[in-house]
């Protein structure tokens, strides 16, 4: 279950914070549910044929909860409020463990170089929201460049079959409240354009049958320092 809190324009830091962690949550949900059934088979002596089976089970579900977990702890953590940059390969170690089992192809547009701090959060998040919008497959292409001012320009486009982008969330996307209020997986489109604002920037998705972009402009780092 995704838990619904806000019905109002802007949640409150208490609600933003639980809804960051209830989106984490839901996320290792998944893993940690099969390492636990995997234990079990461990325990049941009569399934001592399903034994590697459940061996390989854990190491899978613990290699991809701490993909996970390092993937969010830039994406919302305090990895990734530290002033300075991070480098695109950087970020690239990030996100290809954890995407190497989703459907769609990562395809890095831009290689070396490095963007705000500030920026690389919302790349992720960003990086994060066009994945899931081609659950059919297809390829995401990450295109992340410094502007002169210390600024970014961030561009990500999903292609696929049937593409899937709630309105709601791409309204999020630009601070506009669902219909049915912010919920668990709502309110990370709406950080990501929060913190798109807070620098005195935007961010921007539109979508087709076949293609989502999500677009992002950062303003200077210090805009967003002084926000904070």
């Amino acid at each position: 279950m995704v838990t619904t809190m806000s019905q109002t324009n802007t949640p409150s830091a208490a609600e933003l914070a639980a809804l960051l962690c209830s989106r984490v949550c839901h996320d290792i949900a998944g893993p940690t549910s099969a390492m636990g059934a995997a234990l079990s088979v461990l325990d049941d002596e009569s399934a001592a044929d399903m034994r590697d089976d459940a061996i390989d089970l854990l190491r899978t579900g613990a290699v991809s909860i701490r993909n996970k977990l390092e993937y969010a702890r830039v994406c919302f953590g305090a990895g990734g409020s530290r002033g300075g940059e991070m480098a695109l390969d950087e970020i690239k170690g990030l996100v290809e463990p954890m995407f190497a089992d989703a459907r769609p192809d990562i395809v890095w547009k831009n290689e070396g170089g490095a963007i705000d701090r500030t920026a690389a959060r919302i790349l992720l998040n960003l990086i994060w929201l066009a994945v899931e919008s081609v659950p059919r497959g297809g390829t995401v292409t990450i295109e992340a460049t410094s502007s002169g001012d210390g600024g970014a320009r961030l561009r990500i486009v999903a292609a696929g079959p049937r593409i899937r982008l709630d309105e709601g969330h791409r309204g999020a996307l630009e601070g506009e409240r669902p219909a049915d209020g912010y919920d668990g997986r709502s309110i990370q489109p709406y950080y990501a354009g929060l913190l798109a604002r807070e620098t005195g920037g935007r961010a921007h998705a539109s979508a087709s049958e076949e293609r989502a972009e999500f677009t992002a402009l950062t303003g200077p780092a210090q805009s967003a320092e002084a926000a904070a």
